[in-house]
């Protein structure tokens, strides 16, 4: 199966679907890489994210402070 696209003259509505270019197609999976990478630290910050509040709470509790105190500082 090819790889292809929609295009449309605007001038007199005829609509053709053509394949895409290699330079198209090198784009489209450079695309692709990027957005799995950047998805990729989006999930890993979140993920750091939640393991430092868990540790912060944990270091908290080390502390002495109950769970209402804890809840009262950081929700």
């Amino acid at each position: 199966m090819t790889d292809t696209k929609l295009v449309i003259d605007c001038a007199t509505g005829q609509e053709t679907i053509v394949p895409l270019t290699a330079a198209e197609l090198k784009q489209r999976e450079a695309d692709r890489l990027a957005f799995e990478k950047a998805e990729a630290e989006r999930k890993a910050a979140e993920e750091k994210k939640e393991a430092d509040r868990l540790a912060g709470i944990a270091t908290l509790k080390t502390l002495g402070l109950t769970d209402d105190q804890i809840t009262a500082l950081v929700g």
